[in-house]
């Protein structure tokens, strides 16, 4: 009988773990195709997650780090910390084991993010939230002017007036990033200490 409740006791932990795992989980999202390449309809929030809607800020990350920093104040990671670590993340590109797209997707390269800006685009508002639509007005991608975090303390800054997009990609000591505001958009490359968002890319088929 002793032993029948151990087992029992087993299994129910084991499902409770199984659950808590599957509702961190990202719904599965077809995504929408811009120039040949399949772009995730929402930022990356925690590690693993797509944002629930495309307006959504997410979290920030540091590039070729899987850590996600809040996108408002009180500043908190998605591993429960409160310090900002502003050392250098190295690397030549951005490793698998460290990317915080769900299973499926990436984070996309120099040349994804330069045919993303040099598609049909235009600036306005979903939902109240400023940002850039890009493609097909009848199913359109949009990219939200979440702001990014500093690179030194992690201060917030310019939300709502400006994006910031991550590359997988680097050149030299900088990383690929796109930005934009409401009149500019730009394809250069950052420090990589910064926090910016995440938009993934579908793996190739």
């Amino acid at each position: 009988m002793r032993h029948f409740w151990k087992i029992s006791l087993v299994l129910v932990i084991g499902l409770a773990f199984s659950s808590c795992k599957k509702d961190k989980e990202s719904k599965p999202q077809d995504g929408i195709v811009i120039n040949g390449v399949r772009w995730a309809t929402s930022n990356v929030d925690m590690p693993g997650v797509f944002a629930a809607n495309p307006e959504d800020a997410g979290m920030f990350y540091q590039w070729n780090r899987n850590i996600g920093w809040s996108n408002s104040d009180p500043m908190v990671n998605s591993d429960g910390g409160t310090q900002w670590d502003n050392s250098t993340p190295s690397g030549d590109g951005w490793q698998q084991e460290n990317c915080p797209c769900p299973p499926g997707w990436r984070v996309p390269t120099v040349e994804e993010l330069r045919s993303l800006q040099q598609s049909r685009r235009n600036y306005g508002e979903l939902n109240g939230v400023t940002g850039y639509f890009f493609g097909d007005n009848s199913n359109p991608l949009f990219l939200p002017a979440a702001g990014f975090r500093e690179e030194l303390a992690g201060a917030i800054r310019v939300v709502g007036k400006s994006g910031f997009y991550w590359g997988s990609t680097v050149k030299d000591s900088y990383a690929h990033v796109l930005t934009f505001s409401s009149t500019t958009m730009t394809t250069g490359q950052s420090h990589r200490n910064f926090g910016f968002s995440v938009r993934c890319v579908a793996e190739q088929e």
